[in-house]
């Protein structure tokens, strides 16, 4: 397994940041829908879909050719992808404390990212904590073609 290169890790984070932002802006429920999509989108897409092109993936994952997977070969579950991405949540969660989470949120929030982002520029599988929690590692996807029954197949 190839690890994905820290540019295409960082676009792939940009389009879910798309995602999340225009979650937002649907009434009422847009808040709880980025939340969830921004705690288990390496899961949730697949698990709502069943399409297997999203399995470990994000959106964002999944246009750049990139894939979640777990180190003890499972497959990648909401669960796993929670744990994964909680650290990065973190600061969001906070926040839903009225005044001081609101504060408190921000700090720790970008302290959380920062952290993160050293761990994939410093482990030489480009893990950060949060994969090292949830063991889990972002590779680049293999390339896929439909067999003559409609199976995939790896190349």
């Amino acid at each position: 397994m190839e690890k994905a290169d820290l540019i295409t890790r960082f676009l792939a984070a940009l389009i879910d940041g798309m995602v999340v932002g225009i979650l937002t802006l649907v009434p009422l429920v847009g808040l709880l829908a980025a939340a969830v999509y921004m705690l288990t989108k390496d899961g949730i897409v697949y698990e709502l879909t069943k399409n297997q092109e999203f399995r470990g993936r994000s959106i964002g994952k999944r246009i750049l050719g990139l894939k979640v997977v777990r180190l003890d070969n499972m497959e990648m579950d909401i669960s796993t992808s929670a744990r994964r991405n909680l650290t990065l949540g973190l600061g969001s969660l906070i926040a839903l404390v009225p005044i001081i989470g609101w504060i408190l949120g921000v700090i720790i929030g970008a302290i959380m990212n920062i952290v993160e982002m050293l761990f994939v520029l410093m482990d030489s599988e480009g893990r950060r904590l949060g994969d090292k929690w949830a063991g889990t590692q972002v590779v680049v996807a293999s390339v896929q073609t439909a067999g003559q029954e409609g199976t995939i197949i790896d190349v």
